[in-house]
């Protein structure tokens, strides 16, 4: 991708105006997921801002999940599936039953549409896919850290083979809450057991063309997998209230 040259800011200088600015530009991909975007010194020359203005505007992009900075390398453009998600996140972290009962309506309207589509859409990659998220998480089932990530994974490769752009963008944007989610109740006594038998339930439906099954599969799996959910943010009310 060639250099980008920015225009500048023509009415004022205020964070408000760098930071649609720049929202634009990300959300227009003129800067590739994973790359790096200009020094402040040069976005600064090219805006006609001032510096104390644009890093303003940087904080509330990075707050938004849009950019990251890493020390002594700069500043990044962040996988598109991470734009907004953060404010999501925290907006679930140490949640009360309704917002937790939220997100669990949220991934069922999602995800069980999702797998009835995978179902009837998937190809043999997209298959492969997902029974190898399944062996991962077989083979990390007394490791919970690991075993929280590739249940994030088995979900999105799912997603991924329904072929719905517009819904797998929608799983995307709650990643971050899944597994915030999975990672609240990963270490219960039996909850990978447990959550693995019924991801495998929904895999064999996937592959075996049910659209029907595996809707019902996925349903039967959030609506447990939330229980648990749904018990530990009730501990920790509770716990908040002693």
């Amino acid at each position: 991708m060639g250099k980008m040259v920015l225009t500048p800011i023509a009415r004022t200088t205020r964070t408000a105006d760098i930071c649609r600015k720049m929202v634009s530009h990300l959300i227009r991909g003129d800067w590739a997921e994973g790359e790096q975007i200009p020094p402040e010194r040069e976005l600064c020359q090219q805006l006609g801002v001032g510096r104390a203005s644009l890093r303003e505007a940087l904080k509330a992009l990075e707050i938004m999940g849009m950019i990251e900075t890493r020390l002594g390398e700069g500043t990044f453009v962040c996988a598109r599936s991470e734009f907004l998600s953060r404010p999501l996140l925290w907006a679930i972290t140490g949640s009360d039953h309704s917002e937790a009962r939220e997100l669990i309506e949220a991934r069922k309207l999602i995800e069980v549409q999702l797998a009835g589509l995978a179902a009837e859409r998937a190809s043999e990659e997209d298959l492969i896919a997902v029974g190898e998220r399944l062996e991962a998480m077989d083979s990390s089932l007394s490791d919970p850290p690991r075993f929280q990530e590739e249940d994030v994974e088995f979900h999105l490769s799912v997603g991924r083979a329904a072929h719905n752009s517009i819904l797998l963008n929608a799983l995307q944007l709650i990643r971050n809450l899944m597994r915030e989610w999975i990672g609240n109740v990963v270490t219960k006594p039996g909850y990978a057991e447990e959550a693995q038998a019924q991801h495998r339930e929904i895999f064999h439906a996937v592959r075996n063309r049910d659209s029907a099954s595996a809707r019902k599969a996925m349903e039967l799996h959030l609506d447990a997998m939330g229980r648990h959910l749904l018990e530990t943010t009730e501990t920790v009310d509770i716990a908040g209230a002693l």
